[in-house]
Formats: structure tokens, sequence, C-alpha cells
């Protein structure tokens, strides 16, 4: 696999009156993983959507190896896409499919490989979230954290230069959270993709970022690494890595 470069340039997103981005200038460093921190409704999951094509800017640029995504057509998002993996908050695996399945599901609607290779493919994309003999299993018979390693088997299904995690670790317990976060560090270093993961979990933002980037009201208010933000003087970040309410939080 190979990392791919994205960038928010002077990005602004707004829905009716209400701003959700407010020129927001971000680098995903390729190969590392970017934490997108804040509190609800700051402008985090939209990042996610305007990197995934499912909405535009309303100003500023989205590129994705120097190229604006408002400029792509057909073709272009075919072949980007099949670059992005994504990773739901809800895991959002099919029911109706064994393990297997939805992990092959990509492959063998658009990979255009023949159904053997698909779930050889699948087989090994199990074998690195450590459930190779899970296969014939339905989501139903699965923990959470185990359907949360089958949607990240899905995501890297067709070897994306880019993967998305939403929320990978809300609604885990402690232990399970740890096995999610480190599976999408060894992940992003022995594929060497770019990863960008949207959380309010303070486990997931020290055990996962090389950088951290914090929103608030749509502005970018603290970026750097875990370490550094610690280290902050801004109340307001100083008290969300904490787990404390800061200072005239909105």
């Amino acid at each position: 696999m190979t990392s791919l470069n994205a960038q928010l340039e002077h990005v602004e997103k707004f829905f009716d009156t209400k701003y959700v981005l407010q020129g927001v200038d971000i680098v995903f460093v390729p190969g590392q993983i970017t934490v997108i921190i804040g509190p609800s409704g700051c402008g985090k999951s939209t990042i996610l959507r305007l990197l995934l094509g499912l909405q535009r800017p309303d100003a500023g640029r989205v590129l994705v190896d120097g190229r604006d995504l408002a400029t792509f057509r057909r073709a272009d998002w075919f072949a980007y896409r099949e670059q992005l993996g994504m990773v739901f908050q809800s895991a959002a695996l099919f029911d109706s499919l064994t393990i297997i399945e939805n992990v092959a599901f990509a492959l063998l609607e658009h990979a255009k490989l023949a159904p053997a290779e698909s779930y050889r493919i699948a087989e090994e994309k199990l074998r690195l979230v450590g459930l190779k003999d899970q296969g014939n299993l339905r989501p139903g018979e699965l923990s959470g954290g185990m359907q949360k390693r089958v949607a990240i088997a899905r995501a890297i299904a067709r070897d994306p230069a880019l993967v998305l995690y939403d929320e990978p670790t809300t609604g885990l317990d402690p232990i399970t959270s740890t096995v999610i976060e480190d599976l999408i560090v060894l992940l992003t270093r022995q594929l060497g993709v770019t990863s960008i993961v949207v959380t309010h979990q303070l486990s997931t933002i020290f055990r996962t970022a090389d950088r951290v980037v914090m929103l608030l009201n749509g502005k970018i208010i603290g970026e750097g690494s875990p370490a550094g933000l610690r280290e902050s003087t801004d109340p307001r970040i100083r008290g969300f890595l904490r787990g404390e309410v800061p200072p005239g939080w909105v």
C-alpha cells in the first residue's frame, strides 16, 4: 500500500446560517495518524464527509495529491474512492452476510477479481486483525470489539491509501478500546497508509495520534503532538485533554 496526501485549504462549511467549519487548514501527513478532537458539533465528522466527497465546502478546497476534489469527474471519483477505507462508528456490517462475505463485499462488487481471489484477500485481512478463524460467523455472533475489527478488515480490503475512522472506540470497554487503538497504529505502520481518526476518547488520542488537531466552533484552536498539546497554556485544550469542563466552554 501507499499513503496519500490530503489537505484542507481555507475550508468553510455552513448549514443554513450556522458555520460548521470556518477557514480550516489541515495537512494530513502521509503515513501518519492524525486525530481530530473537539466537542460534539465542532465539525469533526464534517471533515470526514468532505474527504469522502459526500459534501462539498462552501469555500476553500479539499486537495488529494494536489488535486481539488471539486474538479473531479465521474471516473476520478471511482479511482479516488478505490483508495479510501472507511470505518464507521457503528461498524455498519451486513447482518445477513457472514464475516468473510462482509470483508469481501467490495472486492466482489468492484475489484473485478475472481470470487476465490476475493475471499483469499478477505481471509488475509481477517488474519491481520486477529480474526482468521471467524469468517463463517455472522456479525450478531461477535462482540462489539470483534465487529469493529471486522469493519477495519473490510476498510483495508482493497489496499487503500487513506483510512478514515469515525469514533472507532465509542461504546467499547477500556480493554477492547485498547485492542482497537493498538490495531489502528499497527496497521498504519505496517501498511504505510495515511490514517485520520475522529474521536472523543482520551485513550484513543494518546495511544494512536502522531498529530492532534483540536476544533472548537468550527475553528482550529490547537494542533501538534499529543505531548505538545498537553503542555498547551490554552485552558480549553488543557481541560479537554484532562477530561474536565474547561472554563468558558461553549
